[in-house]
């Protein structure tokens, strides 16, 4: 079979689909086209391609394979390149229904592996985890640079100065890993969700949990998520929720902000009366900004200052780690290709399987995932 591995054209995309690592593995049976510069953003040459077993091509050339694997969905011009049948597989994002539609139009047969639900044996595809907890981690390193003081508390001969406190928002993979990150930098850290389960995970990376008490079963049903995804919350819920962070959010030198609802705008968690709280100089890093954001302040790509508060709001923070980001994703793809390549290295596409129906966005014309 013929794979191909085409370059990104998103404007700030620096990721690839595949790494000479999974090149390797997937040349020894397959032959592989990787499209000349597409793993330079991410610090890969030509020449380790190469070196994996890979032929080096143009975009018509990788775009021309049987299977093309990307990091995002092609554009227009994209499509033209791939023949009918094609077998797309990367991050196509399953809610955006007219480049979905469009896929379709061209005949392709899309999968979206943000889709891959999170089960056990999908664990190893799970893109939005891999690109998460790199997310978390930078967002933690941008703060820190943002942030006009120590992160750790220092005893100097000019004196001692604090530990930061950092407040995270959204404890999934994104809010976990920065937890981590800010412990390991020496700060003092609060974290807070809807889903109650979390608590032990927050206070075993040495954070506190801000608990917002439930007063009904209904909140407390709610607030047990779906597929490990967060729901959205009931409106007295979330003004407690509101009351209570804006109080932790005073004291707080950094904020950082994760909640996502897949398929929904973000959740506002910081509005402009707690910035306006906040003390001079804080940070808010919204992870969610893509999506609206968590705070109404927070800006597309730009770092603000607003009301004293340094506001960063760049989007896709995985892409600013692209060699590692890479190697990740890389792997979940490599996976996924083996849940539709069989024994005899033939391209079977089982439409019971629940990883495929669940992520197989279009196929022969026919859009499947409304």
């Amino acid at each position: 079979m013929r794979i191909g591995i085409p370059a990104e054209t998103r404007s700030g995309e620096t990721r690839v689909a595949a790494t000479p690592e999974t090149v390797k593995k997937l040349a020894a049976k397959h032959q592989i086209v990787v499209q000349s510069g597409a793993g330079m953003p991410a610090s890969v040459t030509d020449e380790a391609y190469a070196a994996a077993g890979a032929q080096i091509v143009s975009a018509a050339e990788a775009f021309a394979a049987e299977v093309v694997l990307k990091v995002r969905a092609p554009n227009a011009d994209e499509r033209g390149l791939m023949k009918a049948g094609t077998v797309v597989i990367g991050m196509l994002n399953p809610f955006d229904s007219e480049n979905i539609a469009a896929m379709a139009a061209a005949g392709l047969q899309a999968f979206a592996l943000e889709a891959v639900p999170r089960i056990t044996r999908a664990q190893s595809m799970d893109v939005l985890s891999s690109q998460a907890n790199i997310a978390g981690y930078k967002a933690v390193m941008m703060a820190a640079n943002t942030y006009q003081r120590f992160m750790p508390m220092l005893m100097t001969a000019a004196g001692t100065v604090k530990a930061a406190r950092v407040l995270i928002m959204g404890v999934g993979v994104a809010g976990l890993q920065a937890i981590a990150t800010a412990k390991r930098l020496g700060a003092v850290i609060e974290a807070s969700d809807v889903r109650p389960p979390v608590k032990e995970q927050v206070e075993s990376l040495g954070a506190k949990f801000i608990d917002v008490p439930f007063l009904t079963e209904e909140e407390k049903e709610i607030a047990k998520g779906v597929g490990g995804y967060a729901r959205p919350m009931p409106a007295d819920w979330m003004r407690r929720q509101a009351e209570l962070v804006h109080e932790r959010a005073k004291q707080a030198d950094i904020i950082i902000t994760t909640a996502l609802i897949p398929g929904r705008a973000a959740p506002t968690l910081i509005s402009e009366e707690t910035v306006k709280a906040m003390k001079p100089g804080s940070v808010i890093v919204d992870l969610a900004v893509s999506q609206g954001g968590n705070c109404p302040l927070s800006e597309l790509g730009k770092t603000v200052l607003k009301h004293g508060v340094y506001i960063v709001g760049e989007p896709d923070l995985a892409t600013l780690v692209a060699a590692d980001a890479s190697a990740l994703y890389a792997r979940n793809v490599l996976d996924f290709l083996k849940l539709i390549i069989d024994k005899e290295d033939k391209l079977v596409i089982d439409r019971e399987d629940e990883i495929i129906k669940a992520t197989l966005v279009c196929a022969g014309g026919d859009v499947l995932r409304k």
